[in-house]
């Protein structure tokens, strides 16, 4: 079946009016125009130095509105000679007969244009047409990890830790909008006036989390947390400098003796890929359930299945929840089960589930330190809804959870594990823990800080079940003889 529909017998088109009748100098490719005030010079120069940074040619004002004007007027003839039956998994059929229609309406609109803004032209159609527009060259950029839209002019990257004004942008607000519908359409999701926020994934699995009018102000508002295409390994950890192999050592033996194990840090501190590089270390013939808001985890394993929760439809009903699909996961004889983020009540079903033979069972949490992150299951213990007294909440966690894992994103941009803490059991009315790694930092230099994660010296009390496991630790990796 053809991509296009018969072409109409519409005869050509003038193409629309040049600066010849303009008055006025314009201002020269590159150069700022006249009369700007101090602040839009300060944004000119930040924009341009941003596109210039990821290899964009700034021209005069009057060319970029005449370039998108041509894109438009391009792109609303295409899609009216789109065939809507297409599939549109068809990428390379799509794109050959966009092309010939793209010559097509070029050569009937007599327009002249360089062979590389042709280029650049025809490719900003595809995209916007077939993937997600803009968006298609930051997502293929493996250096970004974050993509930040705030509104259509505005789109902020995050690369090595460090946030900037990328040089890309929207046409308007309904262009946004429609790459938005475009992410969330397929997941059976929707964002509109009535329910202006949503969480989402891309097909590659990246997490995408959409806000737009009335509740963001300056436009609808994506942010995409991108992973990388090939999921990262204990190693990669290393080298970057995250974890010592010391640490990845005593992580791996936890995981494989079947510890419980939380993951608690900040917001974009590297939670989830930490638990994605533990998860893996689950060994390939156990039956692992996971629960998400948005499908993250890239597990290798055989035997995996994912479980996603489902926001209420139009009419409120159909919500499916995290704590729903915990405790369905109980009864799927899971060996393993991971969480990928605990928020509210699901936390006390995850405790009951650690408490009740499902060891081995791995989530993560919002805290700022391992302490924090006891209180942080206590507060969403008592979400759930149940009264129950506090030392008992406490007696629940103390011997459900027996590692505490925190990870944190540094001042200059980097990820590091800051602690790993063993939950001991109770004393009094307190939770007692012990850190068996913690980092110091021992300096600053070029802006990057310089520490290393060590070995407290103290041995943990669940060495046993590691050993049991058949795992032998050197007393080296505590700190505890001579070092490695």
């Amino acid at each position: 079946m053809s991509l296009l529909k018969t072409m109409g017998g519409g005869g050509p088109q003038k193409p629309g009016g040049g600066q010849g009748g303009q008055g006025g100098q314009p201002p020269r490719p590159g150069q700022p125009p006249q009369n700007m005030t101090e602040e839009q010079r300060r944004l000119y120069e930040q924009k341009k130095a941003a596109m210039m940074a990821q290899g964009a040619r700034p021209g005069n004002q009057a060319t970029q509105q005449n370039a998108v004007g041509l894109k438009e007027r391009i792109q609303q003839k295409l899609m009216a000679e789109i065939d809507p039956s297409f599939d549109m998994k068809q990428k390379d059929e799509i794109r050959r007969q966009i092309q010939e229609l793209f010559n097509n309406l070029i050569a009937e609109e007599n327009i002249i244009i360089a062979k590389v803004e042709r280029e650049r032209l025809f490719e900003m159609i595809v995209a916007d047409i077939t993937g997600f527009g803009p968006l298609e060259q930051l997502l293929a950029n493996e250096g970004i990890s974050e993509i930040m839209v705030n509104g259509p002019k505005n789109i902020f990257i995050e690369q090595k830790g460090h946030v900037t004004l990328s040089g890309v942008t929207f046409d308007n607000d309904e262009h946004v909008l429609r790459i938005i519908d475009r992410i969330v359409s397929p997941l059976g999701r929707r964002v509109d006036e009535s329910s202006p926020l949503v969480d989402a994934r891309l097909p590659d699995g990246s997490r995408v989390h959409v806000v737009i009018r009335p509740i963001a102000l300056c436009g609808p508002t994506i942010t995409i947390r991108k992973f990388s295409k090939t999921p990262l390994t204990i190693q990669d950890l290393i080298r970057f400098g995250s974890m010592s192999q010391e640490t990845a050592d005593f992580l791996k033996a936890c995981v494989i003796s079947r510890l419980n194990m939380v993951v608690s840090g900040g917001t974009g501190s590297g939670k989830t890929t930490l638990l994605n590089v533990l998860s893996g270390f689950i060994p390939n013939d156990e039956r692992i359930i996971t629960v998400e808001n948005a499908a993250e985890l890239q597990l290798q394993q055989e035997h995996v299945v994912p479980l996603e929760s489902r926001p209420p439809n139009i009419e409120g009903r159909g919500q499916v929840t995290i704590q729903d699909l915990v405790i369905a996961c109980l009864r799927m004889r899971p060996e393993r089960i991971v969480v990928g983020e605990c928020r509210g009540g699901e936390a006390l079903d995850m405790l009951q589930a650690m408490n009740t033979g499902h060891d081995g069972s791995l989530t993560t949490c919002h805290a700022n330190t391992p302490r924090d992150a006891i209180s942080r299951l206590e507060t969403m213990c008592l979400m759930a809804g149940m009264d129950l007294p506090v030392r008992a909440i406490r007696e629940q966690i103390a011997s459900a959870v027996d590692c505490i894992i925190q990870q944190q994103r540094l001042r200059d941009g980097s990820r590091k594990v800051l602690f790993v803490t063993e939950v001991q059991g109770m004393e009094g009315e307190m939770i007692t823990m012990s850190d068996i790694f913690e980092f110091e930092q021992t300096g600053i230099e070029k802006n990057k800080i310089i520490g290393r994660i060590r070995a407290t010296g103290i041995r943990p009390k669940f060495i046993e079940r590691i050993e049991d496991a058949g795992i032998t630790l050197p007393p080296s990796i505590f700190g505890i003889g001579p070092r490695r």
